[in-house]
């Protein structure tokens, strides 16, 4: 009786190890991309960012991502009012 406690305590113990070094892993697994990259990591590979961000030396910038036939342009200035707008040219 005694030993078989004993390997269930060695086994719980182990188990909650290998569980601590998967939750490590899977949070270093989706860690941000650093701002300025034009990139992002998903599923191991680079991916080209959505869009091509220009900002300006007093803070303001704009953005234009396209999707297809539309482009969406994303501005903000230096009051920080923002301002989004959808073109989409058929195709």
């Amino acid at each position: 009786m005694r030993k078989s406690s004993k390997f269930l305590v060695l086994g719980s113990v182990a188990a909650l190890a290998a569980g601590g070094c998967a939750s490590v892993a899977l949070a270093q697994s989706q860690q941000q991309t650093p701002r300025g990259w034009n990139y992002e990591i998903k599923d191991g590979k680079r991916v080209p960012k959505g869009g091509n961000r220009v900002t300006n030396p007093d803070g303001s910038w704009r953005e234009e991502v396209k999707q297809g036939n539309c482009v969406t342009i994303k501005e903000m200035s230096k009051n920080g009012e923002y301002k989004e707008t959808r073109q989409c040219n058929p195709g």
